[in-house]
């Protein structure tokens, strides 16, 4: 059954134009192609990145928020109770007084020292200001990387300035040393995301959001790279982290409650976000993608519709965080 599925997805009718087979895409005449197996090197570059970031949010997070005067909290621990410890689990980490009655019959103690007990559990669970400007200072500095390292390796690449270029002879376009590792670092800090989304910081307002974005972010890379659309790949990884440094600097402001400056660096993401996403991505990226590709054949592979179709549904996340984004930027200017 396995080798059955195999062979369909890897089918060539799915992946590339008429008439081409895989067989093509030997690596020849100074031509290097992607290969599919090579994906499987973005796993370990991802336990590399999380090396990196942890002494990265110890030697120089807590190191530059202890000077921009953020106070590291620490919080009283309950008295170990499995009884209560099951309760909050399980049940509720509210109770009611009803049942704070009978919690406190059950562990044979008053009612104060149970409320007590809920109150310093429940204080574990949220995050302290420092634990928040790691994180915010971690996705800061690689989308800051990012950002300059992707714009030194596109910006004398001609598909850089001109769309059209990302499907001049397309499929067989060389693959560039930078393009594998801008690749294999997109790729790997995605699945770092998901092996800590139980452990970082959960926004209620947008985790779902967040969880099919990076999910949406690996199939897309992953797919592109299979198909050779490694141009536009490239550049639709550098539209999208140019404008997130500048609101993860927002959030590293705010928890130093250095007012001014985080609200001109919000105005700045605004600026850059709206520009990129609600802009340049539509109606550069997805013009090439949708309208480009009928300049070069008549026949559409399923592939065609799948990218299309996570790209789509990038756009709609885009468009509902854009809405959060006015929303706060009308919060901003008309209640200050």
């Amino acid at each position: 059954i396995l080798k059955t599925l195999n062979s369909w997805f890897w089918w060539e009718n799915i992946w590339m134009p008429i008439n081409c087979t895989w067989a093509d895409f030997v690596d020849r005449d100074g031509l290097v192609f992607p290969k599919p197996h090579q994906l499987y090197a973005a796993i370990p570059y991802a336990f590399v990145l999380l090396i990196i970031r942890f002494f990265c949010e110890r030697y120089v997070a807590i190191p530059l928020a202890k000077a921009l005067g953020i106070k590291n909290v620490r919080r009283v621990k309950p008295q170990p109770n499995p009884v209560l410890e099951s309760y909050f689990r399980e049940c509720s980490r509210q109770p009611s007084q009803s049942e704070i009655k009978g919690l406190a019959k059950k562990c044979n103690c008053t009612v104060h020292l149970v409320e007590k007990w809920f109150r310093r559990r429940r204080n574990l669970e949220i995050p302290t200001v420092l634990r928040k400007f790691q994180e915010a200072f971690w996705r800061f500095s690689f989308y800051l990387t990012s950002s300059i390292v992707g714009f030194i390796f596109l910006y004398d690449k001609p598909w850089f300035y001109d769309i059209w270029q990302t499907w001049v002879g397309y499929p067989f376009q060389t693959l560039l040393p930078s393009q594998y590792w801008y690749y294999m670092t997109e790729i790997g800090f995605y699945w770092s995301l998901i092996f800590t989304l139980g452990i970082d910081i959960k926004r209620k307002a947008d985790f779902m959001a967040h969880v099919v974005h990076h999910l949406a972010a690996i199939g897309l890379m992953s797919a592109s790279w299979c198909g050779n659309y490694v141009r536009l790949g490239t550049l639709v990884m550098f539209v999208h982290d140019i404008a997130d440094f500048w609101l993860e600097a927002a959030k590293m402001f705010n928890y130093a409650h250095w007012e001014k400056t985080c609200n001109m660096l919000f105005i700045i993401f605004s600026i850059a976000f709206f520009i990129t996403r609600i802009i340049l991505f539509p109606f550069w990226i997805l013009r090439a993608t949708l309208y480009q590709p009928t300049y070069y054949s008549t026949t559409f592979v399923i592939a065609y519709f799948f990218f299309n179709g996570m790209l789509l549904t990038l756009q709609g996340l885009h468009l509902y965080w854009g809405y959060l984004i006015f929303k706060i930027l009308k919060r901003f200017i008309f209640l200050k």
